[in-house]
């Protein structure tokens, strides 16, 4: 990842990449910068989540594996004990 890492146990939690406006067909264009910053390639799937109260949030579905990931582990953990 060029520049850091993502808010996931990464490096800086908060990052301003500019902004996106919304075309004819609902698409946006995600900066240079966030592209090259987050690692995202053409062809790339992204995992778009929502909530009313706290908008949008656009991932790699890899960031979720890897969150599951950690949750079972703790359970496990827990689990042992």
């Amino acid at each position: 990842m060029a520049g850091g890492k993502h808010i996931l146990g990464k490096r800086s939690a908060q990052q301003v990449f500019g902004t996106a406006k919304v075309g004819d067909r609902g698409q946006i264009v995600i900066p240079k910068e966030a592209r090259e910053f987050f690692g995202i390639q053409p062809g790339d799937t992204l995992l778009i989540l929502g909530k009313n109260e706290t908008g949008l949030i656009v991932t790699k579905p890899e960031t979720l594996h890897t969150l599951a990931d950690k949750i079972f582990q703790s359970v496990e953990t827990e689990e042992e004990i």
